[in-house]
């Protein structure tokens, strides 16, 4: 459908740059949270997730205002809450990807990897969240168009 729809085309490019925003929202929270919160620094699922959720509430604004404009059959408060639970999928997709991930890249790069100041773990953080972001992104968009944003024309 993606391919053979011009209009579904633009949704899909809009939605890929909304997720973009999203994805700085996210890789800039989680590294600011693994990098300089104390707390946080030995335990990045923990910051994936507060990341997630802060690029979550950006992504459906956008997506609301940007992509799917034309999707106003549906409360608000309905739209908010399918997108809500298909984000909630997606991190229950994303999290235990990314602690494995992280853990299997943080064993592959010690003691490979020698480029201060980027450390294997940052590296490896950082490569794992790049995976998950792609992984959920095509997962968050096919299950937001057929039932979140279901009452767009295509």
């Amino acid at each position: 459908m993606i391919l053979s729809n011009s209009k579904e085309r633009t949704r899909f490019i809009r939605f890929a740059i909304v997720g973009a925003i999203g994805a700085v929202i996210d890789f800039s929270v989680f590294n600011f949270l693994t990098n300089f919160v104390d707390i946080f620094k030995t335990n990045a699922v923990w910051a994936s997730v507060i990341s997630f959720i802060l690029a979550v509430i950006s992504n459906f604004t956008w997506n609301r205002i940007w992509t799917y404009p034309d999707s106003r059959n549906k409360s608000f408060r309905r739209q908010l809450t399918q997108f809500v639970v298909v984000s909630v999928i997606g991190l229950l997709i994303r999290t235990p990807l990314f602690a494995w991930l992280e853990k299997f890249l943080i064993e592959f790069l010690t003691g490979r990897w020698n480029f201060d100041p980027l450390t294997p773990v940052i590296v490896a953080h950082n490569i794992s969240l790049a995976i998950v972001i792609l992984v959920i992104m095509l997962w968050n968009f096919f299950a937001n168009r057929y039932w979140t944003y279901n009452d767009v024309t295509t």
